[in-house]
């Protein structure tokens, strides 16, 4: 199989496949713009090809809502052909096809440059983690109540899972899209809120807020949702304890 590069390899869910492919027995590159020795912006490239020099299996994290997703794609497709690389495996969001998000549609185009490649490729599409919606209600619970996108229900993953899902199919042979993977539950944020509460034994009224937009009305209809595919055990009750009840007890 050869070394296995991750790409975003510190980040959320990077630094839980890196962590797992090591205790595995295998070579890992991490390459971030601040890991040496392979500190390399993908969107600039510099440094790819010395990163990903011998590697057999790419495995590509690394992303961010801000922009420079699809350029940085392009540039670790071209850097993979060249270093002869035989698997890339792409971490996705369920929904991107039907959600007019920006940033899905930004990781829909990168889905399709990797299909487009030439290179043997899986791609794997989630629900979103557990971190993001607890960092989403910690921000909203900044203001004196805490409001949330009215009639919109979300189904959070747990990392470590989708973490150990990728490092399986990495060390798979190329799959192309493979089934989604979603949480266990799916909740209206509402209730997501109070279990945020709860945890962290804040007092906030929770106020529903009706939005307006195409993308909102996506929200609403589910397009983020797998349901038929809640294959996640973790809750977001599980991550709460490990983030509040057990960080307090260390």
């Amino acid at each position: 199989m050869g070394t296995i590069v991750v790409t975003g390899g510190t980040g959320t869910l990077g630094r839980h496949v890196t962590r797992r492919l090591r205790e595995e027995g295998h070579e890992v590159r991490v390459v971030s713009r601040r890991s040496a020795p392979y500190a390399v912006d993908l969107r600039d490239g510099g440094g790819l090809d010395e990163a990903l020099a011998g590697a057999g299996t790419v495995v590509h994290c690394a992303s961010t809502p801000t922009g420079g997703d699809e350029r940085a794609a392009g540039r670790l497709v071209g850097a993979a052909r060249r270093a002869g690389v035989s698997h890339l495996v792409y971490i996705s969001i369920v929904g991107v096809d039907r959600v007019p998000l920006g940033y899905y549609r930004t990781k829909l185009a990168v889905e399709g440059l990797i299909e487009r490649s030439g290179l043997g490729w899986t791609v794997l599409r989630t629900t979103q983690f557990h971190d993001l919606v607890l960092r989403l209600l910690e921000g909203s619970a900044r203001l004196p109540v805490l409001p949330v996108p009215a009639g919109v229900r979300d189904q959070p993953v747990e990392v470590r899972e989708v973490a150990a899902r990728l490092t399986g199919l990495a060390l798979a042979e190329p799959a192309g899209r493979v089934a989604d993977m979603g949480g266990p539950e799916v909740r209206t944020f509402e209730d997501l809120a109070r279990a945020y509460l709860r945890a962290a034994g804040r007092r906030r009224r929770v106020v529903p807020v009706p939005l307006a937009g195409r993308t909102y009305r996506a929200f609403r209809a589910g397009g983020h949702l797998a349901p038929d595919r809640a294959v996640g055990t973790g809750t977001f009750e599980d991550h709460l304890e490990r983030r509040f009840t057990r960080g307090a007890r260390a």
